[in-house]
């Protein structure tokens, strides 16, 4: 028998990949954020197998949700996977096909991004699209058509993904979504009482008394009278070491405000972007709210029902105990997606919305199949 020589793959560590990469389209954004970012890539074991080194490989694109990025994802987890070792395992068990996954970096000074286009933040789709993709594909033995690229992710990331497979279908061929935003009605406008009241301490107004300039936010312009702007500036100035990290209300009025600069964005506005609410009397501004409701995929899918039904596979799922109350936006969508003849496979589970990742279990095969 003629001696073969093997090439052993690179240990766990060693097969993600890290690029850097500097973005014309992350330059010069809105709030200042690097426009160089890692991309880290995981190379399966078999992207190494020498009898087969011409082969390629479906892709996979991994959206961290709101205060995440990729390269957290990556990290070491007590009792629990990474998403490294969460693929190694369903891989090499042959739960799912070997498949090349990408770590996009798209965190921003408020947290994170909902991967769309917004003047006030950056355009976080063209960078996945026009930069990452032909990126990735140049680099790496990637089968580089739709048919064989997906996307997948939790909260904004599962957003995120169904975004871009609406919107772009000539890119994207697969699409996992976690618990996503959806039914903005339920999602946002709770929580913005909580987010107005903890702007008040922001306010330049004696307490106790309305300004006359204040009210005039009722309008429809939504306009900020200047809280808000100091309170970014408060969070934003903070030094990095943690001490002064921001609070729960902290964290949930950046998240909130992150939302309006991305569904409501006007580069003639005070900070880039508009408000739906009267900072002042806390009264809901239609006109702005309308902006939002735009963005709420249940009120996207007759528009983009073609571009979903070219898809592959399309997997969502929310656990019915959803602190956000997400599960019944993704029922909703469900429904509106089997009126509108979308094929789909809809699933909800125990779980809220923390600690879910044990359901990429599930995603992660449903997607490598129908993608290889």
């Amino acid at each position: 028998m003629p001696y073969q020589q093997t090439v052993t793959a690179p240990s766990l560590e060693n097969r993600v990949i890290t690029l850097q990469h500097d973005s014309s389209v992350l330059a010069s954004n809105p709030l200042g954020d690097p426009s160089q970012r890692p991309v880290n890539v995981y190379l399966p074991q078999a992207y190494y197998h020498r009898p087969r080194k011409n082969r390629r490989f479906a892709v996979l694109y991994s959206l961290a949700g709101f205060t995440g990025a990729g390269p957290g994802q990556l990290n070491w987890k007590g009792f629990e996977e990474n998403l490294v070792e969460r693929l190694e395992r369903l891989i090499s068990s042959n739960q799912m096909a070997p498949t090349i996954v990408v770590f996009p970096d798209c965190f921003t000074a408020f947290g994170g991004t909902q991967y769309i286009n917004s003047s006030a933040i950056g355009n976080y789709a063209d960078y996945i699209n026009t930069e990452l993709v032909p990126l990735i594909d140049q680099e790496f033995r990637t089968k580089a058509a739709r048919e064989h690229r997906g996307c997948f992710g939790k909260s904004s990331g599962g957003y995120g993904s169904l975004m871009l497979a609406m919107h772009y279908p000539k890119i994207w061929g697969g699409v996992a979504n976690h618990s996503g935003d959806a039914y903005f009605d339920f999602v946002y406008r709770s929580d913005w009482p909580g987010v107005l009241t903890h702007l008040q301490r922001y306010s330049d107004a004696p307490r106790g008394k309305s300004r006359a300039t204040s009210l005039r936010q009722a309008n429809g312009l939504g306009e900020d009278d200047g809280r808000v702007e100091r309170f970014l500036n408060s969070v934003w100035s903070r030094p990095r070491g943690g001490a002064e990290r921001p609070s729960g209300d902290e964290m949930m009025a950046l998240m909130l405000l992150g939302m309006a600069a991305s569904y409501d964005p006007d580069p003639e506005a005070k900070n880039g972007f508009r408000l739906p609410f009267d900072l002042q009397s806390g009264q809901l501004i239609p006109e702005r709210w309308r902006a939002w409701l735009k963005h709420d995929p249940i009120n996207q899918i007759k528009r983009y029902a073609p571009n979903l039904k070219k898809l592959r596979g399309l997997f969502m799922d929310c656990g019915h105990r959803d602190q956000f109350h997400i599960h019944y936006g993704s029922r909703q969508l469900s429904q509106a997606m089997l009126k509108a003849d979308i094929k789909h496979h809809y699933e909800e589970f125990d779980g809220t919305h923390s600690g879910i990742d044990h359901r990429l279990d599930v995603s992660l095969p449903f997607l490598a199949k129908r993608l290889r």
